[in-house]
């Protein structure tokens, strides 16, 4: 077991966890915040993506120390209010969620690429975006969106 303190959305947690446990066990099973999914647990599909100190991350591939002094950000910070952010909404109006798995990821490699670059191009959207996998959107709406948010 180990202790560790830091971030989630704004909220200091300090707790006491098994050292082989993964961020994402963490935010779901010790937080509650089951907004980041579980897909493939190697890091290869992008549904467990979160914002890890600024970057997007698998969180399935970060282990507990990892995050000893860290701040994340999962996509249950997006909505504030019960009014759903900028991006949440673009994703609505442009018909970017479909079956919904893999939209947490989505949103939140998106917001860390709009944070660090307000007005990607649609190539940096899609380099941005190319560790997150979608089975039926096809793509060119969640491009579509992040380009509505960064006109």
């Amino acid at each position: 077991m180990i202790e560790i303190k830091f971030k989630v959305n704004q909220v200091d947690y300090k707790l006491e966890v098994d050292d082989s446990s993964r961020l994402l066990d963490i935010l779901r099973e010790e937080l509650g915040l089951t907004g980041t999914k579980e897909g493939c647990g190697i890091g290869e599909c992008g549904a467990c993506t979160v914002i890890l100190n600024g970057d997007a991350v698998n969180s399935c591939l970060i282990l507990a120390a990892q995050v000893d002094g860290a701040e994340i950000e999962t996509v249950e910070n997006l909505e504030k209010n019960e009014t759903l952010s900028r991006l949440q909404q673009a994703f609505v109006e442009n018909g970017a969620i479909q079956c919904g798995f893999c939209t947490p990821g989505m949103l939140m490699s998106a917001k860390a690429l709009l944070t660090k670059n307000p007005h990607p191009t649609s190539a940096e959207i899609k380099d941005a975006l190319e560790g997150n996998l979608c089975r039926c959107t096809g793509y060119v709406p969640i491009i579509n969106s992040v380009l509505a948010v960064a006109k």
